[in-house]
């Protein structure tokens, strides 16, 4: 086999093992198709190469064929004569690859088996194996490769949700050492016969321990060591930092939530899920039973993604905001309520949590708000967290009865009515037959939505759904699985809801909490919570709650009929019960012993005013490490020296004296000589050292000298006291800061790391040699066969 076949398919080979590690991020068959993509490549390689085709046009040829493979594979419907790739493949490719960055933010791992999913893992991998065979292969320097498969390892190792197993290392690091080791070969093949630089085997016998070889064996151990160690020695990143995760800024002490102005119902989903259910606020004041708290509203629908549609820059908060949109009555007529909100240090929102529709309140400088949302929001990327601030709010409450009387639903907007043009005609049939009872009435059919989602459409709430709210996950959430959280049931009602004429946007926000003593509410995390707002004209925005009675008890009274139905549940009071000093108004309360809902128990409450819980802890924490990384050195010095003391008297114990003090003159900086003779070295010390040290350091040079050369040497010489007297001669001469740098950074220290190093290449030799016994073993048994 020539050298580049053998490194291409090394090549090939180390790409596929390297994308083993992706298998916990994605799901289907996508490590299949990457391999039969990769091995294309290659084989195109090999041809290429064997006919001897110019070095620069082979990857050319290599990333047509990939384009062409990757079109037909996954873009066949935009190919020309379904095979050449036009502008409207690169176009679909484009589309594609924002879809799956949008379901890689979105859902956590394992990422469901999409088609756009696929596409992009093994688009990915492919191209990954293209870079890897033109820089081993063409550029000839396959240790560089390593750091492809580096970042294939150490991406989802700082990105999964609790890491990588363990062994998910072990593929990539082996493709690696192979690649290594098919170069070398091909290197040395260049030369003639493999010379055998430690086997005791025939030359012949393909043992690679060469200077060559070990210079590659010592790459690929860096390279190796460093894949191994960097996802353990830098700190979880925020999910987030790597197209994946929360998004939130400003200081926190990494126990809590944040939600971005980015994607809040992506870090709202993720808290539900994998959050601590800590404190994220209390508040006083507001409504009887207590009040919702919202964040923002999502208006904007792409068919992916429900995020906020593009707004002009905020209004300045001086006195009151502007009124509630779409309200037509008279606002001094409406109650208004007082609330003083208290946000916990752990909850890092862009966004005030306020009750709807906010009238007034105190943050003024740096905070703006959105006269169509009224969310309170920062203008200068900081977070609310350890906020305290005041709020006064309208207290609207709509009769069922103007509600049903509203003349027509409106156009508050040009994003709250728009339904995608890839709205499954399923999903568009079934939100019409729902509400074909309702005789084209907005708000029956809102109230019938509504019932369909919480009872009659035999929905089940559990946070173990991850697959968000995109139109492929809203259509096997509504037509087939039945089962999700807030999130599936208000994005689905906004989007029926949208299908049958009624604006709609979703909000993001908290349920009430739980009310205490003083008439003090506390609301943690896993109160978190999202609800669809449809809008009617002349009243405005209007909450409901599709949400199942496993999560909210009841709905809000607005959208109880004026003639209520006795079969449906969903839209009659309820009796469950509720906390003290709450009403049946806001139904909050979860029914206990269900496993899929947020459980409360055990959870300690984190005092906000406490310093160690709000990050002093955790400060301490990482100083602590630290001053444990740096003191490693003199540590490992410190027992080393200890040890070689501690012997008994005979020749290990005085090789291991000699070396105490070869590694003192090191670390106070002296000329110590790896080539001198122990009758040289001593005749050194003495130009180093007070007279009255002198006879000492003779006696324990010429005692070394003894033990190695002299046959008829006592065994049970003990040079202890010599050797004390010479360290400590040569650190009392030594500078104050030659001294401090020997405590903390002893230069002998690094030494030990070299010798390590070489240690573990003269294993990797020894591994060599091994091997080969193995082949030359299996050889002997064919010929004799």
């Amino acid at each position: 086999m020539t050298g580049h076949a053998r490194i291409s398919l090394a090549g090939w080979g180390a790409t596929v093992l390297g994308a083993l590690v992706l298998t916990p991020v994605f799901s289907g068959p996508f490590l299949f198709i990457s391999a039969f993509l990769c091995g294309a490549i290659t084989g195109v390689g090999i041809l290429l190469q064997n006919l001897r085709a110019p070095r620069i046009v082979v990857p050319f040829v290599q990333l047509v064929l990939l384009v062409e493979l990757i079109s037909f594979f996954f873009l066949r419907e935009t190919l020309k004569f379904g095979l050449i790739p036009v502008k409207a493949t690169a176009l679909e490719f484009n589309q594609q690859m924002v879809n799956a960055m949008d379901s890689i933010n979105r859902f956590s791992a394992p990422l469901p088996p999409d088609e756009h999913l696929t596409l992009f893992a093994a688009s990915v991998i492919a191209a990954t194996g293209l870079l890897i065979h033109l820089i081993a292969v063409q550029l000839r320097q396959a240790a560089w490769a390593g750091l492809l498969l580096l970042i294939m390892y150490t991406v989802p190792a700082a990105t999964v949700h609790g890491g990588l197993p363990a062994l998910l290392f072990v593929p990539p690091a082996l493709g690696y050492i192979l690649l290594l080791s098919a170069e070398g070969r091909s290197r040395l093949s260049r030369w003639g016969r493999r010379i055998s630089g430690v086997s005791h085997l025939d030359a012949a016998e393909p043992v690679e321990a060469s200077a060559l070889g070990q210079a590659g064996r010592r790459i690929g151990l860096t390279v190796v060591a460093l894949a191994a160690l960097l996802p353990a020695l830098l700190p979880t990143l925020p999910e987030g930092v790597i197209g994946n995760g929360l998004a939130g800024s400003g200081p926190g002490s990494g126990i809590g939530a944040s939600i971005s102005s980015t994607d809040p119902m992506l870090d709202m989903g993720k808290n539900l899920k994998r959050g601590d259910n800590v404190v994220a606020l209390t508040y006083k004041g507001g409504p009887s039973g207590g009040s919702y708290l919202r964040l923002t509203a999502l208006d904007f629908f792409d068919g992916d993604t429900w995020r906020i549609a593009p707004r002009q820059e905020g209004q300045k908060i001086s006195g009151d905001l502007a009124p509630p949109p779409g309200y037509a009555g008279d606002l001094g007529k409406v109650p208004q309520s007082k609330m003083e909100i208290d946000v916990s240090r752990n909850f890092r929102s862009q966004f005030a949590p306020v009750p709807y529709p906010v009238r007034s309140i105190s943050l003024k400088r740096d905070w703006r708000y959105d006269a169509g949302s009224l969310d309170v929001v920062s203008s200068n990327g900081q977070v609310v967290a350890g906020k305290n601030y005041d709020v006064t709010a309208y207290d609207l409450q709509p009769t069922p009865q103007q509600l049903h009387d509203a003349i027509g639903a409106g156009e508050p907007d040009q994003y709250s009515s728009r339904v995608p043009r890839r709205t499954p005609d399923d999903v568009e049939a079934l939100a019409r037959e729902i509400t074909e009872d309702a005789n084209g009435n907005p708000f029956a059919a809102a109230v019938l939505l509504q019932s369909w989602f919480r009872s009659d459409g035999g929905f089940t709430y559990s946070t173990d759904n991850s697959r968000g709210s995109g139109m492929r996950a809203l259509r096997n959430f509504l037509l087939e699985n039945k089962t999700g959280y807030c999130e599936q049931f208000a994005t689905g009602m906004a989007l029926m809801a949208r299908i049958v004429g009624i604006p709609s946007r979703v909000g993001i926000g908290f349920l009430p909490g739980q009310a205490g003593e003083d008439g003090e509410y506390t609301v943690r995390m896993h109160d978190m919570h999202a609800w669809p707002e449809l809008y009617f004209q002349g009243i405005g925005w209007v909450r409901f709650e599709p949400t199942p009675a496993a999560r909210v008890a009841s709905t809000p009274n607005w959208t109880v009929p004026a003639t209520p139905d006795p079969t449906s549940p969903s839209t009659a009071p309820t009796t469950a019960p509720i906390s003290p000093g709450a009403t049946e108004d806001p139904g909050i309360e979860r029914p206990e012993g269900d496993r899929n809902l947020p459980d409360d128990s055990g959870v300690a409450v984190i005092d906000d005013g406490n310093w160690f819980t709000n990050g002093g802890g955790r400060t301490i924490a990482i100083v602590a490490g630290v001053l444990l990384l740096l003191s490693i050195p003199w540590l490992i010095r410190t027992l080393t020296r200890r040890r070689r003391f501690a012997r008994a008297p005979g020749r290990l114990g005085a090789e291991g004296l000699w070396a105490e003090i070869r590694d003192t003159s090191r670390d106070l900086g002296l000329d110590w000589s790896d080539i001198s003779t122990p009758r040289q070295s001593g005749d050194w010390l003495v130009t180093q050292l007070p007279a009255e040290v002198h006879p000492q350091a003779l006696r324990l040079a010429r005692g070394i000298e003894a033990l190695r050369y002299a046959g008829g040497t006592d065994l049970t010489l003990d040079l202890r006291t010599e050797a004390a007297a010479v360290r400590k001669a040569l650190w009392s001469r030594a500078p104050q800061l030659r001294r401090w740098r020997a405590r903390l950074l002893p230069p002998s220290w690094r030494w030990y790391l070299s010798r390590g190093s070489t240690e573990a290449s003269d294993l990797l030799d020894e591994f060599d040699l091994l091997l080969a016994r193995l082949r030359s073993l299996a050889l002997r048994r064919r010929h004799a066969n």
